[in-house]
């Protein structure tokens, strides 16, 4: 069992210094590694699936498991939403020293909920992922697909594992309108004028383009 394995790396836990841009190539490569540390020693023989999940979670459908498997997929996320919107209405996505002039999975959900349950299970073809909500084909992590903790195409941690996975001629799948709500964090403050929302059902809650949900 891992109780605590920080290869001696002590980065402030401060929200400014741990968010920032200076500290992503570090950090990331820390975390890739851990990722890593983890795997080899929870991976067992029996084992056809690996279910990445991040502990800030606040809502997401029960069979959230069940469902990612249906798929079928070498490896496949679903759409994960905060509560915070630029002062355009445009999502806050990474850092804007560093633009990488993609399309985001976020972007391509549909406003409105009826029509995003209908077509909750339309998948579309990604080229990198975070690491909040990930499901894997456990033949890709034996095949020596991991978490990089060193640049692997510009590349790493969750990134270069896509890339990764992709070059070794692997999947990686998203679902734009299958939505987990992350919990919101300090790193700039809310955009949504004073008003506090929570991702709790029965809250109002606002999507990534600035909409509410009633």
């Amino acid at each position: 069992m891992i109780v605590q394995k920080d290869f001696g790396d002590y980065l402030s836990q401060a929200v400014e210094e741990r968010h920032s841009l200076a500290a992503q190539a570090s950090r990331r490569k820390g975390i890739g590694r851990a990722r890593n540390y983890l795997l080899y020693a929870a991976f067992k023989p029996e084992h056809k699936w690996v279910y990445w999940r991040d502990v800030d979670i606040v809502e997401n459908p029960p069979t959230v498991i069940e469902d990612l498997i249906k798929h079928d997929r070498d490896i496949i996320v679903p759409n994960i939403w905060f509560h915070r919107v630029g002062e355009d209405g445009k999502e806050i996505e990474g850092y804007k020293e560093y633009r990488t002039h993609r399309s985001y999975l976020n972007w391509m959900a549909y406003d409105d909920r009826k029509k995003r349950q209908k077509y909750l299970h339309k998948e579309v073809t990604l080229d990198g992922i975070g690491g909040v909500n990930i499901m894997v084909r456990a033949e890709v992590h034996r095949s020596g697909i991991n978490f990089p903790c060193y640049a692997f195409e510009n590349q790493a941690d969750t990134e270069g594992f896509a890339a990764m996975a992709k070059r070794a001629g692997y999947g990686v799948w998203g679902l734009p309108n299958y939505v987990v709500w992350h919990i919101d964090t300090e790193e700039k403050e809310g955009n949504l004028k004073g008003k506090k929302e929570e991702s709790v059902q029965g809250k109002k809650r606002y999507n990534l383009k600035g909409k509410k949900e009633d």
